[in-house]
């Protein structure tokens, strides 16, 4: 089991290699970690971004911690 949960991580860590610069390797890690997360919570992760990256442009900063894995909650428009 330990070993199925790493092996992405494992043939990943040369892909990540070649990921362009320093800061698309950071994008990459925190798109990486908001999946990761959505899995966590319980989220499919497609449906958790497709909605967060629909609702991010008209949502107020001042809420914008509802948009993350453990606070989330779908749109009713969907």
């Amino acid at each position: 089991w330990c070993e199925n949960q790493i092996r992405p991580i494992a043939i990943g860590r040369n892909n990540w290699l070649f990921a362009g610069s320093l800061r698309a390797g950071r994008r990459a890690a925190a798109a990486m970690s908001l999946i990761q997360s959505a899995k966590l919570n319980g989220h499919d992760p497609y449906a958790y971004l497709k909605d967060v990256l629909t609702r991010l442009p008209t949502q107020p900063a001042s809420r914008l911690e509802e948009l993350l894995p453990h606070r989330w909650q779908p749109s009713l428009q969907a």
